[in-house]
């Protein structure tokens, strides 16, 4: 069963989450969720929505750039110490992080992506908009902190490679229960 709720009374809950890793949903052939801690709920284009950073060389970005959609699912007791290490460090590229995770999946109901009952605050997104980020853009002491260069581009921590910026639609809210 799904409770529909308006995504802005949640604000404050998505917003808390969100540093400790909430997951962003991807599929194609088959499901991938990621550990996200950057991201923003707001409105543009007089709709709701949610951006959201990822990196160029994840699994994820060009899940993203195929399909146009996904979902974010975020816990409300906070997060699951096993779901955040497999879907934070693994790659989907080589893991099935359902299975690894443990993770119940819960059929969408506008788009094709489907949320995580164990994570059952979810947002289902519509990509409106996406762009690369230029990292010379930020000040240097972001710039170091941020994409230093000295590190392995597949890292899941510290990573050298810019974000792509995704704003979605929020098409759908709602609570798993």
């Amino acid at each position: 069963m799904k409770e529909t709720i308006n995504v802005f009374d949640y604000e404050q809950t998505i917003l808390k989450a969100l540093p400790q890793g909430i997951l962003l949903n991807t599929k194609e052939e088959k499901f991938n969720s990621m550990v996200i801690g950057w991201g923003a709920l707001g409105i543009a284009w007089n709709l709701p929505v949610f951006s959201v950073l990822v990196r160029e060389n994840r699994y994820t970005k060009a899940r993203l750039d195929r399909t146009g959609e996904f979902t974010v699912s975020i816990p409300i007791n906070g997060p699951s110490g096993k779901i955040v290490k497999v879907c934070g460090s693994l790659s989907g590229r080589r893991v099935d992080k359902v299975a690894e995770a443990g993770l119940t999946l819960e059929e969408p109901r506008t788009n094709g992506v489907p949320g995580v009952a164990e994570y059952p605050l979810t947002l289902e997104c519509k990509i409106l908009y996406s762009q690369w980020l230029d990292p010379a853009g930020l000040p240097e002491e972001l710039r170091a902190a941020m994409y230093p260069q000295d590190v392995s581009g597949s890292d899941p921590g510290v990573n050298r490679d810019p974000h792509t910026a995704y704003i979605a639609q929020v098409v759908d809210a709602y609570i798993i229960k």
